[in-house]
């Protein structure tokens, strides 16, 4: 006869249900665990992200202050030579390389130059730029919002010098035209800088070979011979040739003319000159300032209208474009 088998006990269901009990309890302690760790990390993060935060507008905002002191110094080398022709080799006139904030406040005795203070981690450089060393677009469209045949046929020259076709100058002064002065709801976008003029939908390679000889300024201006390329000497001297051009901006680089007479005199003969066209003086400067700190970059550009003379001189400033802030978090 076979032996029954052993019958295991069940536990009593007093222990089972405090062995459910016990696993509970782990589960749920285990769970607010989680759940504090979770919100400290959070708070934690929210709050280096809040200090990053504060010293990176701490030092946007002393970086607005450094820009505004650059404002400062360019209206105080405007101011400083006025009533003068625009000398292309003057100290001032030069890029402005990148130097350490530093050194300008060693230079002056001003406190802190030891590299004590998150500014003097700022880097400046920048450049002052003769806005009517070229040909100026306004020239194009008179008043009434009509292109000008003389202007268009000057552009052209510029046009063919430059490497581009000579009808982009009448289809450029039409455009412009038609964005300034037009109300229909197809017109282009009006440009305010020369950099806008793409938005004309024009052959974009021929914009691109004549943008460094052309501006677009808020007002009709003369072309400081002084300062000019070529092309553009080309398009605001009637007759005069190429080979002439070159060497006339070659001497001016050398020697710059002090008066329209003297320019005068360095022209070919038969050649005219229209004063209402070109000079030898300027009123309108770009000055190109950037900021770096770490691995951003802040850059900003300001038009400046210089008017008067000598200590009357008044140096206003009349646009201002952020042109790019790089970085993280920018």
């Amino acid at each position: 006869m076979s032996a029954n088998p052993r019958r295991v006990a069940s536990p009593p269901p007093r222990m089972r249900t405090a062995a459910a009990q016990r696993g509970a309890a782990l589960l749920l302690a285990m769970l607010i665990l989680t759940l504090v760790a979770s919100a400290a990390a959070a708070m934690v993060w929210t709050q280096q992200r809040a200090v990053d935060l504060l010293a990176a507008e701490r030092v946007r905002a002393q970086a607005g202050w450094i820009l505004v002191g650059a404002q400062d110094w360019a209206r105080l080398m405007l101011r400083s030579d006025a009533g003068r022709a625009f000398p292309p080799n003057a100290g001032w006139a030069r890029k402005l390389e990148e130097s350490r904030l530093s050194q300008f406040l060693a230079a002056s005795g001003a406190d802190g130059a030891d590299g004590g203070s998150d500014a003097l981690d700022l880097y400046l450089s920048g450049e002052i730029d003769d806005a009517q060393s070229r040909y100026n677009l306004r020239r194009l469209v008179a008043d009434d919002g009509q292109p000008v045949p003389a202007e268009i046929a000057a552009l052209g020259r510029l046009c063919v010098a430059a490497g581009a076709d000579a009808t982009l100058a009448d289809r450029l002064a039409s455009r412009l035209a038609a964005a300034w002065h037009s109300h229909e709801p197809t017109a282009p976008l009006a440009p305010q800088r020369v950099e806008q003029i793409a938005w004309l939908g024009l052959d974009a390679p021929g914009l691109q070979a004549i943008l460094p000889y052309v501006t677009l300024l808020p007002a009709r201006t003369a072309l400081n011979a002084n300062t000019a390329a070529a092309p553009a000497l080309l398009a605001a001297i009637d007759g005069l040739e190429l080979p002439d051009a070159q060497r006339l901006a070659q001497t001016l680089q050398r020697d710059p003319a002090l008066s329209v007479a003297a320019l005068r005199s360095l022209l070919p003969a038969g050649i005219a000159l229209d004063e209402a066209r070109v000079g030898v003086h300027s009123s309108h400067f770009e000055v190109q300032a950037r900021l770096r700190w770490d691995d951003r970059l802040l850059e900003e550009r300001w038009l400046f209208e210089r008017r008067g003379v000598g200590a009357g001189a008044q140096v206003n400033l009349l646009r201002s474009d952020r042109r790019s802030l790089s970085g993280p978090g920018g």
